[in-house]
């Protein structure tokens, strides 16, 4: 068994408003020097050695991400 991590983002085109909440939270709690914060998701995958990196980038692309506004990375 291994464990595979699926990194999800939005695109960098797309807007994001929980990063940009964050963003204003951060001041609002006396943290300064924070430009822009990015909102993600991450999925974590235990997979034995028949799965191949053609199967979890069809996992990530079909059932993890929305590909139209994010993209992905799979780190095995």
């Amino acid at each position: 068994m291994a464990r595979v991590v699926v990194h999800v983002m939005p695109k960098a085109e797309i807007l994001d408003p929980q990063g940009q909440a964050v963003v204003r939270a951060l001041g609002r709690i006396g943290v300064s020097g924070v430009s822009d914060v990015r909102q993600g998701k991450r999925f974590e995958l235990e997979v034995d050695d028949s799965v191949s990196d053609e199967d979890l980038r069809k996992v990530a692309e079909t059932l993890l991400a929305n590909t139209v506004i994010e993209d992905f990375e799979v780190v095995r």
